[in-house]
């Protein structure tokens, strides 16, 4: 008979607020703020400070966890969150459901941006890739390629015509999307530009970079009637027709520089929703606030500059001049007037936050009290919410409670199983394991393990500073603090069947302790009295100690010879000494039958050793780093080893082998805990994440989980082979080179083959339902039997079902790997398929993508003439009924928006002031025009 084990799955993740490889942002009603934790965004309430969503991908394969890399929130309620695999995944933020995944990048995803609309989707990567997606047709557009390095940033322009890119190449690039190319790339830069903004009226360009200044560019937009027209804050600047054809294509000009006050790098740069704010986030603790002024107030600060100037000039007695400055140039009589740079942004205040600030984002609300408000993500896991005002600001909200500031060094459950406590550099947490909510925070010094008491009224803490901590978990208040070592208190483990418990330290020593609780004098309270019974002193460090379930032995890891010696626990007298680990013993643990002890070392080792006569059963090569937790699963010889790997590992120790790997954090393990049923265990990590692995009712066998692991590792090579790892790399793009959007990969292939295999079944039963005819037609009736395979559908619809299924954003990389003589069986059903009004999208789709593919193929092979033919008279007729469907049915609905907001005031009056804005910046600028021209008029007076 078989073995079987019963796997376990990942079942909760907590303490994670925000994670610094991804930037947060506020989603588009203001109220939540989006914030990556780890593999998963949480969905803070801003005002309530408490997460009510989390948007986790689900775990499809128990592979690898991947983290989030960028988060960008459409105007609507979806999401957008790159992945470091390169993947996307498109959220509905309110629901909490994921829409679509998205396939195209072969890096990790760098860059999300909207357009204003929300129905197109840019994003950059690690691959120096950036794709254009449809968000509404869930599909890839085109990938357009250029940059030499990592895309940081990305920028829609003109209504989402234009796209501007910046990259570690120090170039910015402007692309033409109606025309997918390149139009104009700007230099100027020393290092690597990180970020990139645009004001939401399109007027100027802000980039930041390693350099000391931050540069602007001014934006045109549009050519009318030969002219150019820059905008330069609202007042525009009009040039003639006689541009010269390079003029004519420049979509940024340099407008100007600005010094910032910091000198680390900028890390990100963002307007606020209404454009008078300018926030300069630099790689650092601060953030310096911009004021931008509006048209009126930059014209009245550049005049009073030139005033200033002149007085200057005259109080020195030199005779009035033309001003010829760098910057400005203007006249004494002041006719023509430039604004510069320093006259359109004033900084006005500099955030500081206590630690390194990862992310910022503004507020889309306008606050009642304050000019904005500014939303922060901290290294040392903490959300921050500042209130920016003309005079100061100030910090109004911390989410901090949720999580620790650093690592997690010890997780320790209660002999129930219901409390769980979590110790890190400053605070011990109690958590509530079942749910992961955190009950308690008591501030500490840097614990590096615990315990709880029975009862579980009292727990515990060795620190780093050898002290060991008395904690009332109902008050939730530290009572004492022993002066325990004179050094790092490394274990501290609880001696069975008796009020005592061991200590073990760097300070070579091995103290043995007694509790007791006592009344306090002249008051009903009680508290916990801990004294010191024997020490027992060791030659050298100590780094782990462990005590026999039956109290009979301790076992003491030492880092005299990296050996763990084994002592009677009642006499102290020497027993064992167990040899052979090559670097210092860093965990270990002793079964409940007290049979077996093991051991986990800074050699990557775990050795499963016998108790009775110190042999070492078994060295396994464990983890590719340190193991630096190991535990039995109570009353069983099955174990879990955690390591700097990032991983756990299941062993029966009895079979000397692995059972399971269970993989989920993203940084060095440091500890773990098993429950007393072995029903979960608890993990803690350097990425500040506790994590739940519940035990399952799913049996599974180790030759089938060896299988898995092999079969794995092969397709990892298979996909390694598949990116052409070992051939020459592809040549550097053409400048704007254009690409198909989407990526081959596993899904993609398989889709490829049950199309195949559909085709292949409707070919077969085709000829089957022709034969039956015949037989039919020459009197043999005989009854006919539709296969079973295809569901009773006809073969037309089998095929079409089979191809409908495959994803939208795989269907391209889909078609692209199908062989000629399937495409063409495939073309001859798209006749059929355009009856279907719904599906008219999907047969253009496929019509379209096998004739860019198959082109010189289709044209000289007779046979495919007759069905192109056909697909050319219907295809016009059937895409021209669909469009005049939507047509009227926008219009339609334009009709009833217009009605409605004539009725009333209340309803649709977003659209209304968005009108009445669009109205004003246009007599703005006939304003301009008309005030441009009349000064050229007056000039050419002034000359005659």
């Amino acid at each position: 008979m078989v073995k079987a084990y019963l796997r376990y799955d990942p079942a909760a993740t907590f303490g994670v607020i925000v994670s610094f490889g991804s930037n947060i942002t506020y989603d588009s009603s203001g109220k939540h703020l989006l914030a990556p934790a780890l593999e998963r965004i949480g969905v803070w309430h801003v005002r309530q400070g408490i997460c009510t969503r989390t948007l986790d991908p689900s775990p499809a394969s128990r592979g690898p966890s991947l983290a989030v890399s960028s988060i960008a929130a459409s105007p609507s309620t979806l999401v957008a969150s790159g992945y470091a695999d390169g993947s996307i995944r498109i959220w509905d933020s309110e629901k909490g459901t994921c829409e679509t995944t998205l396939n195209g990048h072969k890096g990790a995803v760098s860059a999300l941006r909207y357009n204003k609309l929300g129905s197109m989707l840019a994003s950059g990567s690690k691959d120096n890739d950036i794709i254009l997606w449809d968000v509404v047709g869930e599909t890839g557009l085109f990938r357009l390629r250029g940059h030499r390095d990592q895309v940081t940033d990305l920028v829609f322009l003109d209504n989402g015509k234009k796209l501007v890119s910046s990259s570690k190449d120090k170039f910015l690039r402007v692309w033409d999307l109606e025309t997918q190319h390149c139009m104009q790339i700007v230099g100027g830069h020393h290092s690597e530009i990180w970020s990139i903004d645009i004001d939401p009226e399109e007027r100027f360009l802000v980039t930041g970079s390693s350099d000391v200044e931050l540069r602007f560019y001014t934006v045109n937009n549009e050519l009318v009637d030969g002219q150019s027209i820059d905008n330069v804050k609202g007042s525009e600047i009009v040039s003639n027709g006689d541009v010269s054809s390079q003029e004519k294509w420049v979509v940024l000009k340099q407008f100007g520089e600005l010094q910032r006050q910091s000198k680390d790098r900028v890390a990100t740069l963002r307007f606020n929703k209404y454009g008078n704010f300018l926030a300069c986030q630099v790689a650092g603790k601060t953030v310096e606030m911009f004021r931008v002024l509006d048209e009126a107030e930059s014209k009245r600060k550049a005049k009073r500059r030139l005033h200033r100037k002149k007085e200057k000039k005259s109080a020195k007695g030199e005779p009035e001049m033309v001003e010829n400055g760098d910057t400005s140039h203007g006249t004494g009589e002041g006719n023509s007037l430039v604004v510069t740079v320093s006259d359109v942004f004033k900084l006005i205040q500099t955030v500081r936050a206590s630690k390194k600030i990862c992310s910022i984002s503004f507020s889309p609300l306008k606050p009642k009290s304050s000019l904005a408000t500014l939303a922060l993500s901290l290294n040392n896991n903490l959300l921050e919410f500042y209130s920016i005002e003309s005079e100061a600001t100030n910090k109004t909200l911390a989410i901090e409670l949720q999580g620790h500031r650093s690592d997690v060094r010890s997780v320790t459950l209660s002999s129930d199983n219901s409390l769980l406590m979590s110790t890190s550099h400053n605070a011990v947490k109690i958590w509530n394991p079942s749910t992961g909510s955190c009950l308690r925070t008591i501030d500490s010094d840097f614990g590096l393990c615990g315990l709880f008491l029975p009862q579980n009224k009292y727990a515990l803490v060795g620190t780093k500073g050898g002290k060991v901590e008395v904690i009332d978990i109902g008050s939730g208040t530290c009572i004492e603090a022993v002066e325990a070592h004179g050094n790092d208190v490394r274990s501290i483990v609880a001696i069975p069947n008796e009020n005592g418990f061991v200590t073990g330290s760097v300070d070579k020593d091995v103290k043995f302790w007694e509790y007791q609780i006592e009344q306090n004098s002249g008051q009903g309270s009680k508290h916990l009295k801990v004294s010191n019974v024997k020490t027992m002193k060791m030659n050298d460090d100590v780094l782990a100690v462990a005590v026999s379930p039956d109290n009979k032995y301790i076992a003491v890891a030492v880092l005299e010879n990296n050996t763990v010696k084994v002592f009677y626990s009642d006499t102290l007298k020497f027993f064992l000494s167990l040899y052979g680990h090559k670097l210092p013993v860093l965990c270990m643990d002793i079964s409940s039958d007290g049979d077996l002890i093991v051991t986990g070392s800074a050699d990557k080792d775990l050795k499963i050793w016998g108790l009775d006569f110190g042999d070492c059963h078994k060295s396994i090569f464990a983890h590719k780093e340190s193991v630096t937790a190991v535990q039995f699963v109570r009353n069983t010889h099955y174990l879990f080893s955690a390591g700097k790997d990032n991983l756990i590992k299941y062993w029966d120790a009895d079979k000397f082998e692995l059972l399971l790997t269970l993989e989920g954090h993203h940084a060095d393990l440091w500890c773990l805990a098993v429950s007393n049923r072995g029903d979960f265990l608890v993990t803690g990590s350097h990425d500040r994440s506790i994590r739940r692995w519940d035990r399952t009712e799913e049996p599974f066998f180790i030759e089938e989980e060896k299988e898995k692991r092999l079969e794995e590792e092969l397709e990892n090579e298979l996909d390694n082979a598949f990116e052409n790892r070992y051939a020459p790399k592809e040549e550097v793009p053409e400048e704007g080179a254009v690409a198909l959007a989407g990526k081959k990969s596993k899904e993609t292939l398989s889709a490829t083959d049950t199309v195949i295999d559909a085709l292949d079944m409707a070919e077969v039963e085709l000829t089957r339902i022709a034969e039956h005819e015949e037989e039919k037609a020459a009197g043999r009736v005989a009854g006919f039997q539709p296969n079973v395979i295809m569901l009773g559908l006809s073969p037309s619809d089998y095929v079409l079902r089979a191809v409908s299924n495959v994803q939208t954003s795989d269907l391209e990389q889909t078609l692209l790997a199908l062989p000629f003589s399937d495409a063409l069986k495939l073309l001859a059903y798209l006749k059929d398929w355009t009856l279907n009004p719904d599906k008219v999208e999907l047969v253009c789709r496929i019509a379209t993508v096998l004739l860019q593919t198959h082109y010189n193929q289709l044209v000289t092979t007779p046979a495919a003439r007759p069905v192109l033919t056909v697909l050319k008279e219907i295809l016009y007729s059937r895409i021209k009924e669909c469009k005049d469907t939507l047509g009227f049915n926008l219009a339609a609905m334009d009709h009833l928006k217009q009605m409605m907001a004539s009725r009333s005031d209340a309803l649709f009056r977003d659209a209304k002031t968005k009108l009445l804005e669009i109205r004003s910046r246009n007599s703005k600028r006939l304003e301009a025009r008309t005030e441009t021209r009349e000064e050229k008029r007056k000039k050419k007076k002034n000359k005659k």
